[in-house]
């Protein structure tokens, strides 16, 4: 739905849960080979400052022949995180790390009133993992994404994740 409304295609790449860099990495080579073939030779990435995580994505592909841009890289993740919102973006916090942020962050807006709440040391674009969102409305959307929360779900101890469901 988030592809519709923004007016992209979607290409599926599964990852099996847990699994090690060899699997990760052979299936985003055959996804990106697949991409490849229909002309896409970039891909854009919303990485802001992980120098591992850059580094790791340009060698993959790198050796499919493709090329990354990394267009918010170097960024200050304050500004990023306010201009995001200032934007008319709307987002839905669906993954924390219960070592960074209490699970009552799971489930709510990403907002002034969320950036404010966000203990000293968390990244306000959760950059270091701390969170995760879901984009569901903005000025590229042709309409918002519909859904409902879910149940709140803990995983290893250590990530509470927050079901999306679709409207019916």
């Amino acid at each position: 739905e988030q592809a519709r409304s923004v007016g992209l295609p979607l290409f599926k790449a599964y990852i099996p849960p847990y699994c090690g860099d060899d699997v990760y990495r052979e299936r985003m080579k055959n996804a990106c080979l697949k991409l490849l073939e229909r002309g896409v030779e970039m891909l854009v990435f919303g990485d802001i400052f992980l120098e591992d995580v850059r580094r790791f994505r340009e060698e993959n592909l790198r050796a499919v022949g493709m090329k990354a841009s990394f267009p918010l890289w170097g960024l200050p993740t304050d500004v990023l995180a306010r201009r995001f919102i200032a934007r008319g973006y709307r987002a839905k916090v669906v993954v924390v790390d219960l070592e960074k942020l209490p699970d009552t962050f799971a489930g709510r807006e990403f907002d002034e009133g969320f950036l404010e709440d966000l203990p000293d040391g968390v990244d306000p674009c959760g950059e270091n993992g701390e969170f995760h969102t879901f984009v569901y409305d903005g000025p590229c959307f042709s309409r918002p994404v519909g859904f409902r929360l879910g149940e709140k779900v803990v995983k290893d101890g250590r990530f509470c994740f927050v079901d999306l469901l679709p409207e019916i």
